[in-house]
């Protein structure tokens, strides 16, 4: 009898125990659902103030050439829309979801431009940077003519010849240095200037020697 009424109690308590964590997990579930559904109207209602400014810049659209592809204007998705004016300028919401922020990315950070929670006032800071952009672009397209018309009347350099392709590349021989001494020529003239000064000399010793003797050298 004490038995099955301990065996009772225990089942009745894995029971209620079992209950109390569904009851956590599902609640937990709720919780999950709830936060999800807040953060989809966030971005919702973020993309919603979004597409406001962006009908505040449309005389600004519609005034840019249809091919002018520099600026965007268009809103992007994922969990912080933005409305980006160009490659490194867009507009996004503040923390209190009121407030508008014109941003510029930089290689330094992020820049704020403008802050304001009316619409109205970010398109007149957008439209002050478009229109400073315009005129940087015009300066850039204005200095490459410049360079391009400096180029055209630059007169043309002068071109090295360039080596023929079936010329062989000869090496320059080193000259050769000059040679002492003095040509065949010459060597041979001083060579009979000094035969006949030493067949005079030889003369004259043996005429020294036969009157020295007193031989009488027949003339």
């Amino acid at each position: 009898m004490g038995e099955t009424r301990e065996k009772t109690v225990q089942l009745t308590g894995q029971l209620t125990g079992t209950k109390r964590l569904a009851d956590a997990v599902r609640q937990a579930k709720i919780a999950t659902a709830q936060r999800s559904d807040v953060v989809v109207d966030i971005r919702e209602a973020d993309r919603a103030r979004l597409d406001i400014l962006a009908e505040e810049l449309q005389p600004i659209i519609r005034e840019l050439e249809p091919g002018d592809d520099y600026f965007d204007f268009t809103v992007s998705g994922g969990s912080h829309p933005r409305l980006w004016i160009d490659g490194t300028a867009n507009v996004l919401m503040a923390r209190d979801r009121r407030t508008y922020r014109f941003v510029r990315e930089t290689r330094l950070g992020r820049l704020t431009l403008a802050e304001s929670t009316e619409p109205r006032v970010i398109a007149d800071h957008v439209t002050d940077y478009v229109a400073e952009r315009i005129v940087e672009r015009e300066k850039a397209f204005a200095a490459d003519d410049v360079m391009r018309l400096t180029e055209i009347h630059q007169p043309p350099r002068a071109a090295k010849p360039a080596p023929e392709a079936d010329e062989p590349l000869r090496m320059k021989e080193p000259a050769s240095p000059a040679r002492p001494g003095r040509s065949r020529a010459s060597d041979f003239a001083i060579a009979l200037i000094w035969l006949m000064i030493g067949a005079v000399i030889g003369a004259a010793i043996l005429l020294a020697i036969a009157s020295y003797r007193g031989v009488v050298i027949p003339g």
